[in-house]
């Protein structure tokens, strides 16, 4: 079984999304294949956990993906799991955990923090908006994801 562990900085929203989808799309590729595919379990933790917010939760339920029973975890909780991969979704979980103890792959892929939707650069939208759009982003990453690392598994 392949094992996939997301981080982020409070694995409240990015990481929950990553985690919701790319179980969605692994689940997807195992049922496509015969009775031997790959089975994938994915993981998401923060270096600060804050609680999975409402919001990820909804924006997760408009696309059909429930996330409700997901937990906000401490990284330090998954340090004896051997994982495949470990895909890194902010800047801030990347420079705060550079080494995670796992021989598995290390991915980085920075997605903009739904819950602080106004920077300079762009022009000033509603959280859920914000949720909706980087929950778009993470989609299009989780699924090129699974069709790219474990399509052949």
């Amino acid at each position: 079984m392949k094992k996939i562990l997301v981080l982020c900085t409070g694995n409240s929203a990015r990481s929950q999304l990553a985690q919701g989808y790319l179980q969605h799309f692994a689940d997807i590729s195992d049922h496509d294949m015969s009775d031997h595919g790959a089975r994938v379990e994915v993981y998401s933790a923060g270096v600060d956990p804050k609680g999975v917010n409402p919001l990820a939760v909804q924006v997760m339920a408009e696309d059909g993906i429930d996330i409700s029973h997901h937990t906000s975890n401490h990284a330090d909780e998954y340090v004896h799991i051997p994982f495949d991969y470990v895909i890194t979704v902010c800047d801030n979980a990347r420079e705060q955990c550079p080494f995670f103890p796992s021989v598995g792959e290390k991915f980085h892929q920075s997605f903009p923090d739904p819950g602080h939707p106004e920077t300079p650069d762009s022009p000033a939208e509603d959280k859920l908006t914000s949720f909706r759009r980087v929950r778009d982003l993470i989609k299009v990453y989780s699924q090129e994801f699974i069709d790219s690392h474990l399509s052949e598994s």
